[in-house]
């Protein structure tokens, strides 16, 4: 019998490995595979323009994703800036103003005696029901910050028991009797303390702007990956055309040539329209926010400048310490010169960029100037032991001598607040526009970017592909 011969040292095909070999160790990996097959390509012109091709389209994709990503979160924010925590942080100031006006208006009712007047009370519930409303609204437009929530919960149980003590004062008050002005002043304890209604207004007042500034912070962002990208994107796109043209000699490949100009479009679009609304963002804070968070601090400062003035006459010779605050009020609003401009007065006025912004920031200043004055008189009066004289330059009515007084300070507070309050509403007016147009201006770049990232690779494909056809 003869057997088919076979070659020494080489088992046949079918012969099983021998003992210790291990099965697939002399076969090679998927990766290895592939990576021969890429390099294998990479040795021959069409291998290179589809490695070129794919390259490109990645690029040019990355590009526009990461432009629509980067756009879309700085969009959202100034979104929030307009829509969120601007208002937000507005409604947390008129939180603390209604509240530091609802106390200064009913220490001003107690100097009348008796029965307070009607537009007294009216003024009262207008600032308490408004003051409800807001924290309500503010509770309910919360994101849960543990800040918010503890300021928030501490207003809404504060709030019901500083009325219950103000219309107990209220009460005894109309009878006659002094125990009013005890529960008045301990009304007012609870209205100013640490953790009392005010501490947490500012509180809130406080972290609404902190978020109002992160937002801000957020949509001035400069989109580094964006750009960077797309600078990357258009220098491949150039090499790979240039590299077209020496071997070639064609000047332009119509898809690569279609490709750049969509990418420059993204590129230019985006310098433009972020350079446009981190401008609009920028103005609506300096011109707005900032004069709004400004002006806000001068209302309140007048609103604790004229609690002052009431609680001290209300404690009838032992109200040094409410006097001592009206000054050092007096000297954060307008600065320690009774006849000059300083505080946060100045800094209102330094910050309004318009005549109409500018106009009633100057009556404002002129009202507290005539109000320190009358101040000083008031002061004199009642220092003097002429208390009479001295309520009468407060609120009006008759003096010690029968003569009725026309020019009070409770008539240059009332100005001074109106005049602030046209202010706030022109940088108000101000910040929306501003901020409005900054949001517009990034409102259509997410989707137009990917748009045209899109059309800028299947440009790229479509070019080499018009080259690889060549090989065919």
């Amino acid at each position: 019998m003869t057997h088919t011969p076979t070659r020494a040292g080489r088992p046949e095909a079918n012969t099983p490995p021998g003992p210790g070999t291990r099965p697939g160790r002399n076969r090679r990996g998927p990766w290895r595979e592939t990576s021969d097959r890429v390099r294998g390509a990479a040795g021959t012109e069409p291998g290179r323009l589809r490695i070129i091709g794919a390259v490109l389209a990645v690029l040019v994709v990355a590009f526009g994703a990461v432009t629509a990503w980067q756009v879309t979160d700085r969009s959202d924010a100034a979104g929030n800036v307009l829509h969120h925590s601007g208002p937000l942080s507005s409604d947390a100031a008129e939180i603390y103003r209604s509240l530091a006006d609802a106390d200064a208006t009913v220490t001003g009712g107690f100097l009348v005696g008796g029965e307070e007047p009607a537009k007294v009370t009216d003024r009262y519930e207008t600032d308490i029901k408004r003051a409800a409303r807001l924290i309500t609204e503010a509770a309910a437009s919360s994101r849960g910050a543990a800040a918010d929530t503890t300021a928030l919960s501490h207003l809404s149980e504060q709030l019901p028991y500083y009325t219950r003590l103000v219309a107990t004062a209220q009460a005894d008050n109309r009878l006659g009797f002094p125990l009013g002005g005890a529960y008045l002043r301990y009304a007012n304890q609870q209205m100013r303390q640490k953790g009392g209604l005010l501490d947490s207004a500012d509180t809130l007042y406080r972290a609404e702007t902190r978020r109002l500034d992160h937002d801000y912070a957020r949509a001035k962002a400069l989109p580094w990956g964006a750009w960077v990208l797309g600078v990357l994107a258009l220098a491949v796109l150039a090499w790979a055309q240039r590299r077209h043209y020496r071997r070639t000699n064609r000047v332009f490949n119509q898809g690569m040539l279609a490709a750049t100009a969509a990418a420059s479009v993204v590129l230019v679009w985006l310098l433009t329209a972020h350079m446009v609304a981190r401008g609009d963002l920028g103005d609506s804070y300096a011109h707005g926010a900032k004069s709004m968070r400004v002006l806000n601090n001068a209302r309140i400062a007048v609103l604790q400048a004229r609690g002052d003035e009431n609680l001290t006459l209300v404690a009838r010779g032992s109200g040094d310490s409410y006097d001592a605050s009206f000054v050092k009020g007096m000297q954060t609003l307008a600065g320690t010169d009774p006849k000059g401009v300083g505080g946060e007065m100045a800094q209102a006025l330094a910050l309004a960029d318009t005549d109409a912004g500018r106009a009633p920031v100057k009556d404002a200043i002129k009202g507290v100037q005539t109000w320190r004055a009358r101040h000083a008189d008031e002061r004199r009066s009642d220092n003097g032991g002429d208390y009479t004289t001295a309520v009468a330059h407060v609120i009006g009515g008759k003096d010690a001598a029968g003569d009725t007084v026309t020019e009070t300070t409770g008539q240059c507070f009332d100005k001074v607040d109106q005049d602030l309050e046209k202010a706030v509403a022109q940088e108000q007016s101000e910040f929306t526009s501003a901020a409005r147009s900054g949001h517009g201006a990034l409102s259509l770049l997410a989707f137009g970017a990917g748009l045209l990232a899109v059309l800028a690779a299947a440009g790229a494909v479509l070019g080499i592909g018009r080259r690889l056809s060549e090989y065919r």
